[in-house]
């Protein structure tokens, strides 16, 4: 008879209503005093789309409540004015006028100035970490029974190897002391995909991290005691697709949310059909609509929803953890107005933060076409602070390996550098000799570490904005070439009972030591060169001499760079180069330390870069 009760109870509860629940609202929280005041509200549950939210707070005015498709879903629009102070707004949800769900939403305080934080900019140096293969600082968190990948195998090099945030944490001080200024994590936020999940770009969750590799507080700690070192934290964004596994795509609110749905059609990568003015439609949808991979949705940012929900979710993540900048992933295969839209909306919230967005190629003008200020034939314009410049990077690898050149191996180089024009800021490209995509820069020269040097004083000090990738400064490699995994080795040092330790020099080869001190002396310096940190670039075209000279200046120091990549030494007439310096000066190079007086010529040892500070 209890049982028969207990049952009929129930059953009148779900036709009520009262059995049902909100899984998650998405985003969790906001902040008040913001410039994007008007939310989108993910709100997720089963049969949910029947309830009627509402809410009584002061300041904040409920605009719409959209329902979609599927029924699991409701979007509910909030309004927080000017007015409305940091409290926990009570959201609720009836049905026939009854309340039966009630959900908190904390509008919280902002940090000062936080509009007004400083992003990261040619001042800075940027260390890339990759964080499954960087330290373990917590081994507790290697493997979570409710994740579909749940082990680790460091001989695996396409599977899971256990770094974590505590392992960041723990090695700041070596990279403060190496002279970097802010970091770069590769994504950090859940990725709960069966395999191959190690590399973060196939995201489950855009506002959790990865249990793996720690949680949002600790992400916080992480960006708050990189803070204390003087080190910015710039958020790995990826806008164009998210993983297979996502629970919004398992089950979609919309057929639209994602390109090509059932169909799953892989991307061409044909970047050139945005700007190609002869391209056919087909071609341009199926490169931007196209999935990155069968496992990474293609999200389709022209649904309005869709849009709201990454951009706040990458505001969400500035106010959370104090960012100083973005870096947006495949940046040109998401929708190109949204992408206007998206970094504009940024900016205005954080006029002074930075974003760096991957145009992954040697195409210069295909990649100046997404910078802002820029104009466009086709009147595009988007609002994308810097770009990544792999064509200074394939070109530097070029000349430091090429030997048979007919004028000299530094003409690709310098060539490279001359397209700035194409840039309506040519200052802020971020430059860099390898990172997780490519092969690393020790491997592609052939294990010279001549020609490494050089290519690191270039780094050093051409313009633009340098970011060194992990294990760079110890002259890590991949003996496969081409090999994700071997690109992404594990950090010397970063696991207990590692025989070779980068952090304490324990192990290393003599070689190795002598980068690493190269590589730290060198970047200590640049921070505070203000010629090179915030001065202007001038070169001069390579001669058959195979020497490639450039300057860095401002109106009260001056730098003058001589790679010189001969087996020989070289002697230069300075007369040559009386635009920017007098043919005798005093100097000190910054290289072999030495104090020097120069008078007329300048003699550059075989196989040598030479970083002048003139006096």
């Amino acid at each position: 008879m209890k049982k028969i009760l207990l049952i009929s109870l129930l059953l009148l509860g779900i036709k009520m209503g009262f059995a049902q629940s909100i899984e998650r609202i998405d985003p969790q929280n906001w902040w008040v005093g913001m410039k994007y005041n008007t939310i989108t509200l993910l709100v997720y549950g089963k049969d949910i789309a029947g309830l009627q939210p509402s809410l009584s707070y002061e300041g904040v005015e409920l605009m719409e409540t959209q329902t979609v498709e599927n029924k699991n879903y409701l979007f509910v629009t909030i309004r927080i004015d000017a007015a409305a102070k940091p409290g926990n707004v009570k959201l609720k949800f009836s049905r026939s006028k009854k309340v039966v769900l009630t959900k908190d939403f904390p509008l919280l305080q902002r940090e000062n100035d936080s509009a007004s934080r400083k992003g990261f900019s040619q001042k800075d140096a940027i260390y890339l970490i990759f964080p499954d293969r960087f330290a373990n600082g917590d081994e507790s968190n290697d493997e979570i029974a409710s994740l579909n990948e749940k082990t680790i195998d460091r001989k695996d090099e396409n599977a899971r190897h256990g770094g974590d945030i505590k392992g960041i944490i723990d090695h700041l001080d070596y990279v403060a002391s190496l002279g970097f200024t802010q970091i770069w994590c590769t994504p950090l936020i859940e990725n709960n995909q069966p395999k191959y999940s190690y590399h973060g770009y196939a995201a489950t969750d855009f506002y959790q991290i990865d249990p793996r590799f720690g949680t949002n507080e600790m992400y916080k700690e992480l960006s708050m005691e990189a803070k204390k070192r003087g080190i910015g934290m710039i958020w790995d964004v990826v806008l164009n697709h998210c993983g297979a596994e996502y629970y919004f795509i398992k089950d979609m609110p919309e057929k639209d949310w994602v390109n090509f749905h059932g169909t799953r059609t892989r991307t061409n990568h044909m970047k050139s059909t945005l700007t190609d003015i002869y391209a056919t439609e087909i071609d341009k949808k199926e490169y931007v609509d196209g999935w990155f991979d069968d496992h990474m949705a293609d999200l389709n940012q022209r649904n309005p929803l869709v849009a709201s929900y990454l951009i706040q979710n990458n505001i969400w993540w500035i106010e959370y953890a104090g960012l100083s900048g973005l870096r947006e992933d495949t940046f040109s295969y998401a929708d190109k107005d949204f992408l206007a839209t998206w970094t504009k909306t940024i900016l205005e919230e954080y006029p002074n933060l930075n974003i760096v967005g991957e145009e992954l190629t040697s195409n210069v003008a295909q990649v100046a076409y997404w910078q802002i200020d820029k104009k466009n034939e086709d009147g595009y314009r988007c609002y994308l602070p810097t770009l990544m410049d792999f064509s200074l990077t394939e070109k530097i690898i070029s000349s430091l390996n090429n030997t048979d050149q007919w004028f000299s191996t530094w003409r690709d180089t310098y060539q490279s550098v001359a397209q700035d024009y194409l840039f309506p800021h040519p200052y802020d490209q971020m430059i860099m000799p390898d990172n997780h995509d490519l092969d690393r820069f020790y491997s592609r020269l052939k294990k010279d570490f001549d020609n490494w040097k050089l290519g690191i004083a270039m780094y050093m000090t051409m313009r633009g904005i340098p970011q060194f990738y992990y294990g760079t400064e110890v002259l890590m490699t991949n003996e496969k070439a081409g090999s994700d995994g071997q690109r992404r080795g594990d950090f010397y040092g970063g696991w207990k009972g590692d025989t070779k330790n980068a952090f304490t020099g324990a192990g290393l080869t003599e070689k190795e030591k002598e980068a690493q001190q190269y590589f730290s002396r060198l970047l200590n310096w640049r921070k505070n060169n203000t010629a090179v940190t915030d001065g202007k670039f001038k070169h001069y075209a390579p001669q058959k001499n195979d020497v490639y000279i450039y300057f860095r200046y401002t109106d009260n120091e001056k730098v003058m760079v001589l790679l010189n990549k001969n087996s020989e030494a070289v002697t230069l007439d300075l007369k040559r180069y009386s635009e920017m310096i007098d043919s005798s000066f005093k100097a000190k190079d910054i290289v072999s330390g030495k104090e020097m007086e120069v008078a007329g010529t300048l003699t550059i040892p075989a196989k040598t870069a030479m970083i002048l500070e003139v006096k």
